[in-house]
C-alpha cells in the first residue's frame, strides 16, 4: 500500500527495509482508509520511515520498547519535531499494537476498592456510566487526601475530624455553589459505601456538612435572539466544515438539542418527510421528537448530501480532520459553537457552547408567551420546574403580574 503515496522503487525499498518492515504498508492502508490527505499521510510515513531506520532489523522479531522510542525522540533538539514524531509513533502503535511493548504502569493500590465502588454504583444504585464519573472522581480525591494526611492508616481508622478536613479541602477547589453541593453529595455516597461494605464501622456520611445551593437562584446565561440570528446569517458556507457548522448551530438554535444529543444523532433519526427529528436515549432516559424547521432541514440536507465526508458511521456529524470519525468529544461541539459565535462578533461568557444557544432558545420562546409546558417538552425536561427558571428573564410578562407597591399612589 506504500505505492499509494510513493512511486520510486528505491524509496519503497528504504521504507520497507527498516525495523517496522511490512507494518509500513499496514499504516499506509490505514491512512488511506481513514481519509488522511495525501500530504498529511506522506508526512506521517516520512517520520515513521526515519524511526524505522533507527530500529535494527532484529527489531522485527522483538517488541519495540518505550526506552527505544524515548531515545529516538530525545535526539531532536526542539519540542515541535518531538511532538510530531511522537504523534506518528502513536499512530503506528494504534495500527500495529502487537509490535510495541506495553509500558509498565505502577498499580494503583486503591484500584480494587474503586472497582468495587463502581460496581456498587452500577449494579446496586443503577447509575449510568457518565453519572458515575463524578462520584468516582470524588472518591479518588478522598483517598488521595487520606494517603497524604494520614499515611499508613486504614480507612477503618477514619474519623469525623478527617471527614471535616477532607470536605474543607475539596470545597476549596471550587467556588461554584452547584459544584460544591455536588461534591459534598458525592462524598456522602462514598462514605456510605465504606460503611455498607464494612470498611469503616461508623456512618461517617452524617458528618459531611451541607452546602447551600438554592434552586432557581441564578439567571440562565443567554444571548439576544437577534444576535444569534445575525451570526447564523453571516456564516459563509464556502467549505464543508462551514456547511457542517451552520447545520449544527441552526439545529441547536431551533430544537434546543443538548451537546450529547447532537453528537448521538444518527441519519435514521431524521424523518425528512415528517419534518421531525427523533432524539433517542436523552438525559431524561426517554425518546422525544422535535420539529425540524425548514431552514434547519435545508441546512442539514445540504450537509448530508454535499459536505459530509464518506463514512460508514451512522452518526450525522463527523470530524472532518482525518481520521474521519464521529464526534465523540463534547469539547468539539462546544468549540464549534463558540468559534462560530465569536466570528460573529459576540461577547460571550466564560462558558459558551451548545447549552448557551439552548438557553437562548428557551428564553426566546418564553418571551413569545409560548406555554411553559410546550417549552419543557421541546427541551426534554422531566419536570416543568426545571423550565420555570426561564420565566425569570421574561421581564415583560413578570411586569404584567406585578402587584402595586404598598403605599404607592392608586
Amino acid at each position: 500500500m506504500l505505492e499509494l503515496y510513493y512511486k520510486y522503487p528505491r524509496v519503497l525499498r528504504r521504507l520497507r527495509s527498516g525495523g517496522l518492515g511490512d507494518e509500513m504498508d499496514r499504516i499506509s492502508a490505514y491512512l488511506s482508509e481513514h481519509g488522511y490527505k495525501r500530504g498529511s499521510a506522506r508526512v506521517y510515513l516520512s517520520r515513521l520511515g526515519k524511526f524505522s531506520d533507527h530500529l535494527s532489523r532484529a527489531a522485527r522479531a522483538t517488541l519495540i520498547e518505550q526506552t527505544v522510542i524515548d531515545r529516538f525522540i530525545g535526539e531532536y533538539s526542539s519540542e515541535t519535531p518531538r511532538l510530531s514524531v511522537r504523534a506518528a509513533i502513536e499512530l503506528a502503535r494504534r495500527v500495529a499494537p502487537e509490535r510495541f511493548s506495553i509500558p509498565s504502569v505502577e498499580p494503583d493500590p486503591h484500584q480494587p476498592l474503586l472497582n468495587a465502588y463502581l460496581d456498587h454504583l452500577r449494579r446496586i444504585r443503577g447509575l449510568e456510566p457518565k453519572t458515575c464519573e463524578g462520584r468516582l472522581l470524588a472518591a479518588r480525591r478522598v483517598l488521595a487526601w487520606h494517603d497524604v494526611h494520614v499515611p499508613g492508616q486504614p480507612l477503618a481508622m477514619m474519623t469525623s475530624e478527617h471527614v471535616l478536613a477532607v470536605v474543607e479541602h475539596l470545597l476549596a477547589l471550587s467556588s461554584n455553589p452547584y459544584t460544591r453541593s455536588a461534591t459534598t453529595s458525592y462524598v456522602r455516597v462514598f462514605l456510605r459505601f465504606l460503611h455498607w461494605s464494612d470498611l469503616n464501622g461508623q456512618d461517617l456520611a452524617r458528618f459531611v456538612p451541607r452546602t447551600p445551593c438554592y434552586q432557581l437562584a441564578h439567571l440562565p446565561p443567554h444571548l439576544a435572539w437577534e444576535d444569534i440570528r445575525r451570526v447564523i446569517d453571516a456564516i459563509d458556507a464556502a467549505t464543508p466544515v462551514d456547511v457542517r457548522d451552520r447545520a449544527i448551530l441552526l439545529l441547536v438554535a431551533t430544537t434546543g438539542l443538548r451537546n450529547k444529543e447532537l453528537r448521538a444523532l444518527e441519519l435514521e433519526d431524521i424523518h425528512w418527510r415528517k419534518a421531525e427529528v427523533v432524539v433517542r436515549r436523552t438525559k431524561a432516559k426517554r425518546d422525544r421528537v422535535v420539529p425540524l424547521l425548514q431552514e434547519a432541514g435545508e441546512a442539514l440536507a445540504n450537509y448530508v448530501l454535499h459536505a459530509r465526508p464518506k463514512s460508514d458511521s451512522p452518526r450525522v456529524f463527523l470530524q472532518h480532520i482525518p481520521p474521519v470519525r464521529p464526534i465523540d468529544n463534547s469539547g468539539v461541539i462546544s468549540r464549534i459553537v463558540r468559534s462560530t459565535l465569536e466570528r460573529g462578533g459576540l461577547q460571550l461568557p466564560r462558558v459558551a457552547g451548545a447549552h448557551l444557544v439552548r438557553h437562548s432558545l428557551a428564553t426566546q420562546l418564553v418571551s413569545q408567551r409560548r406555554p411553559i409546558n410546550e417549552v419543557a417538552d421541546l427541551l426534554g425536561h422531566r419536570s416543568i420546574d426545571t423550565t420555570a427558571i426561564y420565566v425569570k428573564v421574561a421581564v415583560t410578562q413578570l411586569a404584567d403580574v406585578a402587584l402595586p407597591f404598598p403605599g404607592s399612589a392608586p
